[in-house]
């Protein structure tokens, strides 16, 4: 146990596998465990580097097994299938984590503390609070459009249909439809009431976060998404650089180059879909109000000119995120009407 340099830790519900090798790579330790086995397991080692896939409860056992004393790393789970040798099992997952985990090269997961898991947990909430209101608003409107009765798409403007003509065609509809419209108009109350607490709790850790105050300074980046960067990427300082962390969002052209011949395509879209969605919304955003008085506008001009409408949103998210790698990695606050901070 003295030569013990590196343990793979292959995570699931119930059983856990381990594998554990030396500096040279030989197999010492190779171990099922049962949850409540596995702590107490890795209290008895000797202090080495420990592998886990970035996956559900991840983050849980790397803040854990850290307290142990051990050196945790997560790796995003695309980059350990190389390393798988055989069929995939239990036994070869985790030898592969730990052959992964010792690569010089390898890219790591940041280990999110507790209440950044719980600020992202509420973004999760209420993105799904959101797409359950858009699916009754829609069978809301395809009930009343079997009988005739066309609404207009949108919270809002149904809000307004059935405050100011619903009572117009309401006699004219059977009983047992008005009384399921009830039911599902208190359903959508509801939804939009929870939605609405969420918001406020969204809202009082933005007001609670200096964080997430210099980055709602920034044009295109509003509350939700400040919130959700802070709690994923913290200072952002495991990033070495703007242009990383934009990747990192998968706000960069994907490559398929050979021979020489370099060919880039569409953005990758890898990383954080979330995050790369509400930078897209906020460059939108900017874009559609732009005027003399926002910064930058003229670059953006010019490449609208050159570009299709798309392609200059994509790259002023791009733009977005290296600003806020710039914010939060060097500490400094937005400034408006000079030259941004270069990231």
């Amino acid at each position: 146990m003295e030569q013990l340099r590196v343990i793979g830790v292959d995570l699931a519900k119930s059983v856990i596998q381990i594998h554990g090798s030396d500096s040279r790579g030989k197999c010492l330790i190779r171990k099922k465990l049962r949850r409540n086995q596995l702590l107490p397991f890795m209290a008895k080692l000797p202090r080495c580097l420990v592998g886990m896939e970035a996956c559900g409860g991840s983050h849980y056992w790397a803040r854990e097994i850290k307290q142990l004393g051990h050196d945790v790393k997560l790796i995003p789970p695309q980059f350990v299938k190389p390393y798988v040798k055989t069929n995939k099992t239990d036994v070869a997952d985790a030898e592969a984590i730990c052959e992964a985990v010792d690569r010089p090269t390898m890219r790591f997961v940041p280990i999110k503390g507790p209440e950044q898991q719980a600020v992202l947990l509420l973004h999760r909430e209420r993105e799904g609070l959101i797409k359950e209101r858009t699916a009754v608003i829609n069978r809301i409107r395809s009930s009343f459009s079997e009988f005739g009765v066309a609404i207009p798409a949108g919270p809002k403007r149904l809000r307004q249909w059935l405050s100011d003509s619903y009572g117009d065609v309401e006699n004219d509809l059977p009983s047992t439809l008005n009384r399921l419209m009830l039911r599902m108009i208190d359903r959508l109350n509801y939804i939009e009431s929870e939605i609405g607490d969420l918001d406020k709790e969204i809202n009082d850790q933005n007001k609670s976060d200096e964080r997430c105050k210099r980055l709602i300074e920034v044009p295109g980046v509003g509350r939700l998404a400040a919130s959700a960067i802070v709690a994923s990427v913290g200072d952002a300082k495991e990033f070495r650089s703007g242009r990383e962390f934009a990747a990192w969002l998968g706000l960069v052209p994907r490559q398929y180059s050979s021979g020489g011949k370099q060919n880039l395509q569409g953005i990758s879209k890898r990383g954080d879909a979330y995050i790369r969605k509400m930078l897209i919304h906020g460059a939108r955003a900017v874009i559609r109000h732009m005027n003399r008085n926002n910064a930058p506008v003229d670059w953006l001009e010019d490449l609208m000119r050159r570009r299709h409408h798309n392609v200059v949103i994509v790259a002023l998210a791009n733009k977005l995120a290296r600003t806020i790698w710039a914010l939060l990695s060097k500490e400094q606050s937005y400034k408006r009407y000079e030259d941004t901070v270069v990231a």
